[in-house]
């Protein structure tokens, strides 16, 4: 049955309601009024309360990227959405809902707390990102088939868990289920486990928790294989030597070769053809272990480039830095001066001064920034080309070909790639930077043109 609290319309989260649950729950002091007064940001905000709203649907939350507790309990939600940006949350209430669906909880894998007491809910899945959570709620559900519970194993940190009002409860071995399979719990329904109770419920389900712990490390075991596997080959497309450590091209090559697959069966011919393959898989070898070295010393001129550019950067900046104190040190003492002086054409002649020295400003912050800029396009004009290998008419030499070809392409795209996200990157900064600078001159412009005459010489 849904849940509709005094009589409101169904609501969506919009900015209106946000920034009234901001205001009303931040500091009420000093501090506070002047939030209201300036505005606060989403991003700043560390907990947000939005229970019995009436809300329908999750929505308008990416601002809160920092946001750490969300509350949104005794509401109608019906779906677990929209908070894919808070990936910092660690608490998290959805309970008193109309949630059906464990879902959209896969970036918060910071979240340690997460109730959904008092919903829709059938089945628990669909929260293998939670590799912290600590306290699970979800009591007052649908939950009906104990052997979903074992899906809980994979939790390590879960200590907390909250099932009561659930059909699965009403089981005459429900405790003692949860006792021998979640050996880790501290606290069920609120109540702490007894060691001697969960004792006995490991000696009483010992043979089929052995069975599935065999099960476990064996599918563990596979994953950490398989993962292994995956790095190992991403690590060789960077170098672009995959499937070059073995007999894969050579095997390749006679799959599509039907003639030659022929003449195999001729007498002494799979004899040579073995002894090709052997030589071939050396060669293979030898570019493959060639390519890992070299792959080795891309990563260390690119790492010599980055940490030349980040100098050059951290330099450039620095001097800004310089430029802005010393400015910033003589400015003030001209709005001193300014505001001390009394004589109408001094103000004016010294508010000129003060905007002279504004656009030197100016000047200086934007050839710096110019000069860095210049240096970084001495690097981007230097295009790397290697020239590709022709095809082969014969249908071995056509794969080895197009293997090699895949092979100078990809270094070619890598470095193609590399050059044209530098000049990306120096051009977002520069325009960050540049209008920085404008920002800050326009703010020192700003401040002097609001000097207002009257009150300087009062």
């Amino acid at each position: 049955m849904s849940r509709l609290y005094d009589s409101m319309e169904p609501r969506v989260m919009d900015d209106d309601m946000l920034k009234l649950a901001v205001v009303e729950q931040g500091p009420q002091e000093e501090a506070g009024q002047l939030a209201k007064q300036e505005g606060i940001l989403f991003k700043d905000v560390l907990s947000l309360q939005l229970d019995f709203q009436n809300i329908l649907r999750i929505d308008n939350l990416w601002q809160f990227e920092n946001l750490q507790k969300l509350q949104l309990n005794n509401n109608i939600i019906e779906r677990i959405e929209g908070l894919e940006n808070l990936t910092h949350l660690i608490w998290l209430d959805l309970s008193f809902n109309n949630i059906e669906t464990i879902e959209g909880l896969d970036t918060l894998v910071n979240l340690e707390d997460l109730s959904l007491f008092s919903n829709r809910i059938s089945r628990i899945d669909s929260l293998d990102a939670l590799v912290k959570l600590q306290v699970l709620s979800l009591g007052n559900n649908q939950i009906s088939n104990v052997m979903n519970l074992i899906y809980l194993r994979k939790f390590k940190c879960l200590r907390t868990l909250s099932l009561a009002g659930n059909p699965i409860t009403e089981a005459e071995e429900y405790k003692m289920f949860i006792h021998a399979y979640l050996p880790d719990l501290v606290y069920l329904d609120f109540r702490r486990i007894d060691e001697q109770v969960k004792e006995l419920a490991k000696m009483k389900h010992q043979f089929s928790i052995d069975e599935l712990k065999h099960r476990e490390n064996v599918m563990q075991l596979r994953v950490e294989e398989e993962q292994a596997k995956r790095e190992m080959l991403e690590e060789h497309k960077l170098a672009f030597i995959e499937h070059l450590n073995g007999s894969f091209l050579f095997d390749s090559m006679y799959a599509e070769d039907t003639e030659g697959n022929k003449l195999s069966y001729l007498p002494g011919v799979n004899e040579l053809l073995e002894v090709y393959k052997d030589k071939f898989v050396i060669i293979c070898l030898n570019i493959f272990e060639y390519g890992l070295k070299q792959q080795e010393k891309r990563k260390t001129e690119l790492g010599t480039f980055n940490e030349c550019v980040l100098e050059a950067i951290q330099e450039n900046q620095e001097q800004g830095k310089l430029k802005i104190a010393k400015f910033e040190e003589k400015h003030l003492l001209s709005l001193i001066a300014i505001r001390e002086e009394n004589d109408l054409p001094n103000i004016e002649k010294k508010i000129v001064e003060c905007s002279e020295d504004i656009n030197e400003l100016f000047n200086v912050l934007m050839t710096l920034e110019m000069q860095l800029v210049e240096q970084l396009e001495l690097f981007v004009d230097k295009d790397t080309i290697v020239n590709a290998v022709g095809a082969s008419h014969d249908i071995h030499l056509l794969k080895i070909d197009n293997r090699e070809d895949e092979l100078v392409t990809g270094i070619n795209t890598w470095c193609t790639h590399l050059v044209d996200k530098i000049h990306r990157d120096e051009i977002m900064r520069n325009r960050k930077r540049v209008k920085e600078i404008n920002q800050y001159i326009d703010h020192m412009q700003s401040e002097l043109d609001n000097l207002e005459f009257g009150d300087i010489i009062d």
